[in-house]
């Protein structure tokens, strides 16, 4: 192999190369097979996990770039294809991930427990104090790769056992295995679940707040300035900003303690909550379907006609002909559940998966299955999980395969161009999908490898 390589140095033009190889042909046959050398390639197993990113580079929420120089060198700010990123291969076995406004956070599997890591915008200590090696002293507000997070303030067993991570806008919650919460970044609306200081400087001095309730929380995500978490016996709890009525009890403004919200989800057990702006919607274990919040494109139907703020949770019934609802999505103007069976419904307004005539839909309405790749060939190949940003949706069908449509801000579709998609395409990813997370401006999934 490196005999060969000095002759290719020394040869030069294709035809050369030609012309060595034909020559050398024979004696090449003649070697003795045993002594040559023997090249083992790695194998890809079944619990490989690997990370692919794509979208807009220029805030570092990619986490590709190793140096400055090599950030302000990229030849554009943004990937238009799903880029595999190396920090998730080799030592740093990534369990979880979230995708914020303009960064990234990882839970990082080590032997002694977890790590979070992340990358991307720090202007409100997202990313805990970050500083560039050396003398340099000054905070950083921008991370292009992934870095530790400093979490030493909380207590040693909570910030070692970190199973989940959920970002909103400037802010952040890890969920712990024993049930608590831990939030930082900006809590200028109360989103991290404590008390508002006037002029807090959450760059330079981040606080990682402990957030614990009188029973396990099992689940967490993140609004836009608002955070939810979902206890054991299916209650929900929030806290941030609730001007639209987020916080889902019964009142708008501010909400620095979290807080039980009730109304029609009250004695139901919740399973899942979601929002990535300002709307929620929430389902029960008997696959119905609550929300609140934003409603001013018709997100949560006839229970906002009077009033498209609605500040606590309410049956949306509009739904049941849908059947029973396994995941759900609320994006900034439009709404996703799948239910049971596989099949996908939009409503709202935007690009709801209906191609570029349809904008508005009062009510779910089916996206054909077809879109998802679903026919005579693939009858399995049914939806299985979905997700959202603001303006752009995600679907991950039987097979591990990624669909993904809306404004594709930034290349944030992974389509390999920045033209909207109005119906979902699939995306080229050598993995099988577990998770997709979507940022305003970016999109991150955890896979595996097949085998």
């Amino acid at each position: 192999m490196h005999h060969s390589r000095a002759c290719l140095r020394k040869v030069g033009s294709v035809k050369q190369i030609a012309r060595f190889y034909s020559s050398n042909r024979r004696s090449v046959l003649r070697q003795d097979v045993s002594r040559l050398p023997v090249h083992q390639f790695p194998v890809a197993k079944a619990t490989d996990t690997r990370v692919y990113v794509w979208g807009l580079a220029a805030t570092g929420a990619l986490g590709m770039q190793t140096s400055l120089k090599k950030q302000a060198q990229i030849y554009t700010d943004f990937v238009q294809h799903p880029s595999r990123l190396s920090f998730a291969e080799g030592r740093h076995t990534v369990v979880d991930v979230a995708a914020g406004y303009g960064f990234t956070v990882y839970v990082i599997e080590k032997s002694d427990g977890t790590e979070v890591w992340g990358t991307g915008i720090n202007t409100d200590g997202q990313l805990g104090v970050q500083k560039a090696p050396g003398s340099h002293k000054k905070p950083l507000e921008l991370i292009i790769y992934p870095a530790p997070i400093d979490l030493s303030t909380a207590e040693t067993e909570q910030r070692k056992r970190v199973v989940r991570v959920a970002a909103g806008r400037a802010h952040v919650l890890a969920l712990t295995k024993n049930g608590s919460v831990l939030a930082w970044g900006n809590n200028s609306y109360g989103q991290c679940g404590r008390q508002i200081v006037a002029g807090e400087d959450y760059f330079r001095n981040p606080v990682i707040n402990t957030i614990t309730l009188d029973e396990p929380i099992r689940a967490i995500e993140c609004g836009q300035d608002h955070s939810m978490m979902l206890t054991e016996s299916g209650r929900i709890f929030t806290c941030g900003w609730s001007d639209d009525g987020q916080a889902g009890q019964g009142r708008y403004g501010l909400v620095d303690v979290p807080g039980s919200a009730e109304g029609d989800v009250k004695g139901e057990r919740i399973v899942k909550v979601s929002s990535s702006c300002d709307t929620i919607l929430a389902i029960n274990d008997k696959g119905e379907l609550f929300g609140w919040g934003n409603s001013e494109y018709g997100q949560l139907g006839d229970v906002a006609e009077d009033n498209p703020q609605i500040s606590i949770p309410r049956h949306l019934s509009f739904a049941k002909e849908c059947g029973k609802i396994v995941d759900i999505a609320a994006a900034g103007s439009y709404c996703l559940i799948l239910n049971e069976h596989g099949d996908v419904f939009s409503w709202g307004y935007g690009i709801l998966g209906f191609g570029p005539e349809v904008q508005h839909q009062p009510k779910p309405t089916r996206i054909p299955p077809a879109l998802f790749g679903k026919n005579e060939f693939s009858p399995n190949a049914k939806v299985v999980s979905i997700a959202c940003g603001i303006t752009h949706a995600a679907a991950v069908n039987e097979q591990y395969d990624l669909y993904m449509w809306g404004h594709n801000r930034h290349a944030c579709l992974g389509l390999g161009h920045k033209n909207d998609q109005f119906f979902p395409l699939k995306v080229a990813l050598n993995a099988r999908v577990h998770k997709v997370t979507c940022g305003v401006d970016h999109t991150v999934t955890l896979c595996k490898a097949f085998v």
